[in-house]
């Protein structure tokens, strides 16, 4: 359970991570303008590595989402245990009798 929590953490922040690296479909247009286009791994091939990265990193975290939320609900289901019913008496229910206490008769 442990492992499958610290791996779900680790692709969140790596799918932020790429999300926020990959750039946005308007990019290409500011390099049109005069902008300078800089990339780090040519005209198109970080696009579609990006592109793929994100896709593995979105389905490992669905996996990981998945079996976090079964695991858990398999949890909660084991936790709720009803109790048993306690035992009816047989026959009606009797008041105890009370033991008569002489009271003292008031002086006079």
């Amino acid at each position: 359970m442990t492992v499958i929590i610290v791996l779900h953490i680790l692709v969140c922040m790596a799918l932020i991570l790429i999300v926020l690296l990959q750039a946005g479909k308007g990019a290409e247009m500011g390099a049109a303008f005069g902008g300078a286009s800089q990339t780090i791994f040519g005209s198109a091939g970080a696009m579609g590595f990006l592109s793929k990265l994100t896709t593995v990193a979105a389905i490992i975290f669905m996996i990981t989402s998945l079996l976090l939320t079964f695991s858990s609900a398999r949890k909660t289901s084991t936790v709720m245990k009803e109790k048993p019913a306690p035992a009816a008496p047989a026959g009606p229910l009797e008041m105890p009798s009370q033991p008569q206490v002489p009271v003292p008769e008031p002086k006079k």
